[in-house]
């Protein structure tokens, strides 16, 4: 079964993409959720000249994406948690805490493009996280976890 991508999947594909999924997949999660539409010929059409209209707003979002990920690339965020005795975290860090650090230093990431390496972190130190801000451009950003 063929769909065009409504929104970025994880490990599919990303918006706007017209990919082949199973049959069941396509139409008990992707097409309910409004993660995608089926590929019919006429929706097939409509897409091809939509994309035409895009392409250079594209352009300029990439331009955006590549800026942000050059002032990303020097930053180191520092997130303040409460710490136990012996360096351990009470929970966890997570790309929410993340994010508004992020926010505070003056750059706006959606928290939903974050992804945690070595997760779940639950120590102080220092670690690392990469930012989905476009297609090819996934820059990888450091930040600090102190104490309170």
């Amino acid at each position: 079964m063929e769909v065009i991508l409504k929104k970025n999947v994880d490990k599919l594909g990303y918006r706007d993409e017209v990919v082949t999924v199973k049959n069941g997949y396509g139409r008990n999660f992707l097409i309910p959720q409004g993660y995608a539409v089926l590929a019919t010929p006429s929706n097939k059409k409509a897409h091809e000249e939509m994309l035409k209209q895009r392409a250079h707003k594209e352009s300029k979002i990439l331009a955006e994406a590549e800026a942000l990920a050059a002032k990303l690339a020097d930053v180191t965020v520092k997130i303040a948690t409460k710490v136990g005795e012996n360096g351990k975290i009470f929970g966890s860090v997570n790309t929410v805490q993340l994010a508004d650090a992020l926010r505070v230093a003056g750059y706006d990431v959606d928290r939903k493009s974050l992804k945690i390496k070595d997760e779940p972190i639950k120590e102080v130190g220092t670690f690392e996280a990469e930012v989905n801000l476009h297609k090819g451009v996934k820059p990888t950003i450091k930040f600090e976890v102190v104490s309170e």
